[in-house]
């Protein structure tokens, strides 16, 4: 499906009366009646009110942003994720000092591990035995923050060293605790590092990836492609004259919020002009000396 916001040739952050200006304008050339027997122009047509009916409503861009594709089938996914959240246990959340909760189930037979390292089983752990608190630190790349993981931890509990899978829940950043709390008075803690991207950086919830494309489309304006976090390519519409570093904000493209993460944050394109790789010649070097003539004449 096409992106709906690069059909209207507006960014995802653009208001209202830009999204109805951009309908009118493309709905006018398109339109069949000003292009007779011209297939191509029908379909256009067709897809800028497809795109037109879908952002022009709050509550269907809503879904859109949220979900994508499958923006239709918004409600039918939120409704299966609530339900799986009634179902789940509830787990306690420590992230830097900050708590927070969660609904996800992090261990797979927590009680049953614990109750083989000897005197900690179900009925004798607790105060009563003084209880045990223990941390591991586990690292995952920022793609797994973003959908969440199982990871693999050991943790060293009364001098047994055990395995234990963990579930990260998406939207976890440097320093976020994961604390399981079996009985009063004991706890395990998975301090979570989210490693280094190469093609984003991180702010908060917020993203921030390189938008390359040709000097002459970031003069002129134009588009460029991007890929996401979770490699989906979509269109983004560059400002004409805009400078090199500008970010362009793509609104609900960036990381899930912790405990809520159909919530997302920003991901901001930054322009970066690519410049000629070889020497311009002939009538491009001629066209830029004249822009540079025409600049110092003003």
């Amino acid at each position: 499906m096409a992106d709906y916001y690069a059909v209207l040739g507006v960014g995802r952050d653009a208001e209202q009366t830009e999204i109805r200006r951009a309908f009118r304008k493309l709905a006018r050339e398109h339109h069949p009646d000003l292009n007779p027997d011209d297939a191509e122009a029908e379909a256009k047509f067709k897809r800028v009110n497809e795109a037109y009916e879908v952002l022009s409503n709050a509550d269907s861009r809503r879904k859109y942003d949220a979900h994508g594709d499958d923006w239709r089938r918004a409600d039918e996914i939120e409704a299966r994720q609530r339900r799986r959240a009634r179902r789940a246990p509830r787990t306690e959340y420590d992230f830097g000092g900050a708590r927070g909760y969660s609904d996800s189930d992090l261990f797979a037979g927590l009680e049953d591990v614990l109750g083989d390292l000897g005197g900690f089983g179900p009925r004798t752990r607790g105060a009563a035995t003084g209880g045990i608190s223990a941390e591991t630190p586990v690292s995952v790349s920022l793609r797994e923050a973003y959908t969440g993981t199982t990871v693999n931890a050991s943790l060293t509990i009364r001098s047994a060293s055990r395995r234990f899978e963990v579930d990260i829940p998406p939207g976890v950043d440097n320093g976020s605790v994961v604390r399981v709390t079996p009985e009063r008075g004991s706890e395990l803690l998975f301090r979570v590092s989210v490693a280094p991207d190469p093609r984003f950086r991180r702010d908060g919830a917020d993203l921030y990836a390189d938008l390359r494309a040709p000097f002459e489309d970031v003069i002129l304006g134009g588009e460029a492609e991007l890929t996401t976090l979770d490699d989906r390519r979509i269109r983004v519409s560059i400002p004409e004259g805009s400078q090199n570093g500008r970010n362009i904000r793509l609104r609900g493209q960036g990381m899930p919020k912790l405990g809520s993460p159909e919530s997302k944050g920003d991901l901001y394109a930054t322009v970066r002009p690519v410049m000629p790789a070889a020497p311009l010649a002939g009538e491009r070097r001629a066209l830029i000396e004249r822009f540079r003539e025409l600049g110092a004449e003003e």
